[in-house]
């Protein structure tokens, strides 16, 4: 099975679960690690702008990652997914 086909599978069990324990629209939150590059997390963070997102950042102990945690209102799970998959265009970024 290719990369593609799992993480198609993936967004498709996520929207399932995304619909049938979430009422929308409604709160999100995201997660996640992101090599600690200024740009990166910049990146990112431009990916979820004039949302109304609420954003935190944590670097690790060692400064090699950061966590970024992402708060926003989404309209439904195809708006959840849709960002998922823009993040995922990040190299080196962990969705958790």
């Amino acid at each position: 099975m290719s990369t593609d086909n799992k993480s198609e599978e993936f967004y498709k069990k996520l929207k399932k679960r995304l619909e049938k324990t979430t009422s929308w629209p409604s709160e999100y939150l995201y997660k996640f690690i992101v090599p600690s590059e200024k740009e990166k997390i910049e990146e990112i963070e431009k990916i979820f702008d004039d949302m109304g997102a609420v954003i935190s950042t944590k670097e690790s102990s060692k400064g090699t990652y950061t966590s970024v945690s992402i708060n926003v209102n989404m309209k439904n799970p195809d708006t959840v997914i849709a960002k998922y998959q823009e993040v995922a265009a990040v190299k080196g970024v962990i969705s958790l």
